[in-house]
Formats: structure tokens, C-alpha cells, sequence
């Protein structure tokens, strides 16, 4: 039997707390099925199937290609792939990476408003930056219900609080209470709305998360450049519609604040390959130094003590901007 509904939650840092509380919540007779993202490392083997399945009433599973949607079902990511819906069956996706995770919540929540259109229900619960915006105002867009966890009680508050600040949204409650409201709202609706069209750029980052359309450069053919690079290729970055997201021209994907706070670490990976590279020169004069203190050659030896005290120097101003920067 066919869902009635497609529920799709995203969370983050915090979030395996938030979607305990979310799932023991949900009815066991609901008629949607339930598919969940959370952040998680490329490597190794994800529990959350097992956290979820003793956390409520429904019976929960690790995704899988080609996997039909059943109601009353809770459906996993799994690590390194992005979990995505089509033609009622999940689909796997090794796409391109979206603020530099795979899984990623946007792509889940954007194949579910391409594919379920007003049937979608969207659910942003703790995490940092700002997951999940993009996608839930897609589904808001398409008709869908739209939930976040409350900030105030989330454990990380910043992806809740992008969602209420950019996304016009119909429930906003502690994890422990949105399962059962989102239930009871989604059974109360007696009239979807209609599904605002599709943009072509919707549909093409719907193509590039499952792993298609990037051969068609059509990322290049309907943006701008916007003149930064790309984190994970060096490629360089096309603005897309709003100003606020990026990608590049093989589909990574990056909000304004993710892109922001990649840059930070770029630049302090920088400092601290440079804070090395001036130790070894630093190391190197001293021993030029000696060297030539003891062939006798004083102007050389002091030449290279003065190369060693300027290196020492700019050791020391760097060092301490490199602490200033990890206390700010």
C-alpha cells in the first residue's frame, strides 16, 4: 500500500536525542513513511536504525536502492550516501556532496518535494549552521507541511533557528511533541494544495544530488560566477537564485554560512602549514648559523642569525594569532 504522506526530518549535532524524542512520538498506525538524514561520517556502519527502532512504536531500517516506501516505515541514510525518493522507491546517491556532507538533508528534502509535491511533511530538528532551509522552503513551495524543533530546547539551535528565520512554518514544538502533532495535522488535512511548478534550477540540483545532470553544465548556463571557490574541488562557484547558495560545476553544494565557515578552516589550515614551513626555516638558519661559525666565516654566520631572529619573530606573530583566533 502507498504512503499517504512522506515525512522527511534532517538533523545534526544534537540530533540523535531530537529524533529519538520526534520518533517515539509518532503514531504506530500513521499512513506516511518516515525517512530520516543525519549527519554522519563517510566511513564505518550507521545504528540509527537500531536507535530508531527501539526508540517507538515503528520499525525502522537502513535505506536502500530500489527499496518501495511503505507507510508506517522509518527509513535511514546510511553513511557516504545521499538518501534520496523517486517513483515511490528510495534511491542511494553517491551525488555530490552539500555543505560537505553526504548524506544530506537538503537533497532528502528536495527529491521529496519534487516527487511527493503537497504530500511532503518536512522536519528540521537540531544542528548546526543552516541544513535543511533550502529544502524545507522547497517543500513549503510545493505545498508541504512544515516543522522545526523548538530552538530552546534543541541541543544545537542553529539549523531550527534558520529554518523559522527564512521558512514560513506550521509547527514549531519540542522534539517530543512534533511527532504526534505532525501526525494529527497531516491526518486533519481534507485538501492538499496544489504544488507551485517546478523552476528548472529545482529540478536540475534534484538531477545533481542523484547523481545526473552534472555533464550538462547546466549549473554554468543558468548562474553567475560568483567569483569564490568551491571547498571540495577548487572549482570555482556559480551563484544560484537568492544569493544565499553556491554550487560548482560538478554540483557541490554550499550555503552562504556553511561557505563561510569552510573558508575559516581553509584559512587556518593555511596558517598553520605556514607556521610550519617558517619553524623548518627558523631550524635550517640556526644550523647554517653553526655550520658557518665553524668554518670561520663570521659575515655568513651572522647573515643567517639574523635570518634565524626574523624567522623567530614571525613564529611568534603567527603562533599568537593562531591562539587569538581559537579563543574568539
Amino acid at each position: 500500500m502507498e504512503p499517504s504522506d512522506v515525512i522527511v526530518v534532517g538533523a545534526s549535532a544534537g540530533g540523535v536525542e531530537a529524533l529519538r524524542d520526534f520518533v517515539r512520538g509518532l503514531p504506530g498506525d500513521i499512513e506516511a513513511a518516515v525517512l530520516v538524514v543525519l549527519h554522519m561520517p563517510p566511513r564505518g556502519v550507521s545504528a540509527l536504525p537500531a536507535i530508531l527502532g527501539r526508540a517507538g512504536p515503528l520499525p525502522a531500517v537502513a535505506g536502500t536502492s530500489g527499496t518501495v516506501l511503505m507507510p508506517g516505515r522509518i527509513y535511514a541514510a546510511v553513511p557516504d550516501h545521499h538518501l534520496l525518493v523517486a517513483d515511490g522507491r528510495i534511491v542511494l546517491s553517491h551525488g555530490p556532496t552539500e555543505n560537505g556532507h553526504r548524506p544530506g538533508v537538503d537533497a532528502l528534502f528536495r527529491s521529496a518535494a519534487v516527487a511527493w509535491g503537497s504530500r511532503v511533511a518536512g522536519v528540521v530538528l537540531s544542528g548546526s549552521l543552516d541544513d535543511g532551509t533550502a529544502g524545507l522552503s522547497l517543500i513549503r513551495e510545493r505545498g508541504g507541511v512544515t516543522a522545526v524543533q523548538d530552538p530552546e530546547e534543541a541541543l544545537y539551535r542553529s539549523m531550527p533557528e534558520s529554518a523559522i528565520t527564512n521558512v514560513p512554518v506550521d509547527l514549531v514544538l519540542p522534539a517530543r511533541e512534533l511527532g504526534a502533532a505532525m501526525a494529527k495535522l497531516l491526518k486533519a488535512r481534507r485538501e492538499l494544495p496544489a504544488p507551485a511548478p517546478l523552476s528548472d534550477m529545482d529540478r536540475l540540483e534534484a538531477e545533481i544530488d542523484a547523481g545526473e545532470g552534472i555533464s550538462r553544465n547546466g549549473v554554468v548556463a543558468m548562474t553567475e560566477p560568483s567569483g569564490m571557490s568551491c571547498p571540495d574541488c577548487n572549482g570555482g562557484l556559480f551563484s544560484l537564485p537568492g544569493g544565499k547558495r553556491f554550487r560548482c560545476r560538478v554540483g557541490h553544494a554550499w550555503t552562504a554560512e556553511a561557505l563561510l565557515v569552510e573558508q575559516s578552516v581553509e584559512v587556518e589550515k593555511a596558517l598553520w602549514t605556514a607556521l610550519r614551513a617558517l619553524q623548518e626555516k627558523q631550524q635550517l638558519a640556526s644550523r647554517m648559523y653553526a655550520d658557518a661559525r665553524t668554518r670561520g666565516d663570521m659575515r655568513l654566520a651572522e647573515r643567517y642569525a639574523e635570518q634565524q631572529a626574523e624567522h623567530a619573530e614571525s613564529v611568534k606573530v603567527l603562533r599568537k594569532l593562531l591562539v587569538e583566533r581559537r579563543s574568539e
